[in-house]
């Protein structure tokens, strides 16, 4: 394989990481908000009292919904998203690592091929 084709096919790799890591902070942030929502209505349920109703949105009409249960399915979702952070995180940092070497190897890769170059242009 010549050094250009090379240094092409690395820099096409690192674009394909640096589009995964966008993907992968959307999603980061997508999740921090869905946590912030979730937590303010734990903290909204913290504040009823035992006979006050909870309603459920389901499409264009409002369910009643027992309270406990409600309190138990936001419980679950923050459990959920949480894990969900710590997935992508992980998702995160491992694209980090994977960048730096395809940076590396990058650079490497173009500075083989500007010696090259500058080889053939000086007889």
């Amino acid at each position: 394989m010549s050094l250009q084709t090379k240094l092409q096919n690395v820099t096409q790799e690192f674009q394909k990481l640096q589009a995964d890591m966008a993907k992968a902070v959307e999603a980061r942030e997508r999740l921090g908000t869905q946590l912030s929502e979730n937590e303010l209505v734990k903290t909204e349920f913290e504040k009823l009292e035992p006979l006050n109703d909870v309603y459920k949105l389901i499409g264009p009409v409002l369910v009643k919904q027992d309270q406990a249960e409600a309190k138990t399915n936001v419980n679950t979702r923050l459990d959920f998203i949480k894990g969900e952070i710590k997935r992508v995180e992980a998702q995160i940092k491992d694209i980090e690592t994977k960048s730096e070497l395809k940076k590396a190897e990058y650079i490497a890769a173009q500075t083989a091929f500007e010696q090259q170059q500058s080889q053939q242009v000086s007889p």
